[in-house]
C-alpha cells in the first residue's frame, strides 16, 4: 500500500500548480535544450546533450514524484471533531521550553511540509506525536536523542 500524504489545502494546490507547470513549460523548455544540443552534432562527445538528457531524466523523476503525491494524499481541512482546542493537524502552538524556560511557536503540518528550522513540525516527529491531542496547559514530553525535552503548552490557534 501506498504511503499517505497529509496535506493542508495551500500545499495540495502548490503541488498541483508545480504539476502544471513542470508538465507545460518545464517540459517545453528542457525538450528545446534537447533539440538545440542535438544540433551540435556528434552526441557521443556532446556534454550539452548529455547535460540536457540528465535534466530532462529529473524532470519526469519529480514529476513522477508530484503525481505520487497528489495521487495518495489526504487534504486535511478543518476538523470537525469533539475537541476543538486539542492540538491537531494544521494548529500553530506557542509552547514553553522548561529547560530554558522560553516561549517557542511551531505548527503542526503533514510530512511534506515539514521545515523544522521555521517552526513547521511534521506530524509524524516524535515532537508532532507528543503535541496531537494536548490541550493549554498539558505538559509535553519528548524523547529526543539528545534525551527527554519538557514544554508546556501555553496557546493553541487554528492555522
Amino acid at each position: 500500500m501506498a504511503k499517505e500524504y497529509k496535506l493542508s489545502p495551500e500545499r495540495f494546490k502548490a503541488l498541483q500548480d508545480e504539476l502544471v507547470y513542470l508538465k507545460t513549460v518545464r517540459e517545453k523548455e528542457v525538450a528545446d535544450q534537447i533539440k538545440e544540443a542535438r544540433s551540435f552534432g556528434d552526441l557521443s562527445e556532446n556534454s550539452e546533450y548529455d547535460e540536457a538528457k540528465n535534466e530532462q531524466g529529473k524532470l519526469y523523476s519529480r514529476i513522477a514524484e508530484v503525481e505520487g503525491i497528489l495521487q495518495n494524499c489526504v487534504v486535511i481541512e478543518e476538523a470537525h471533531d469533539a475537541n476543538h482546542n486539542a492540538v491537531r493537524l494544521g494548529s500553530k502552538i506557542t509552547v514553553l521550553d522548561k529547560e530554558f524556560n522560553e516561549e517557542e511557536v511551531y505548527q503542526v503540518v503533514g510530512s511534506q511540509e515539514a521545515d523544522p528550522m521555521n517552526g513547521l513540525i511534521s506530524e509524524e516527529s516524535p515532537f508532532g506525536k507528543a503535541l496531537l491531542g494536548k490541550v493549554v496547559g498539558d505538559d509535553v514530553v519528548v524523547e529526543a536523542p539528545a534525551g527527554v525535552l519538557r514544554y508546556q503548552v501555553l496557546d493553541i490557534q487554528k492555522a
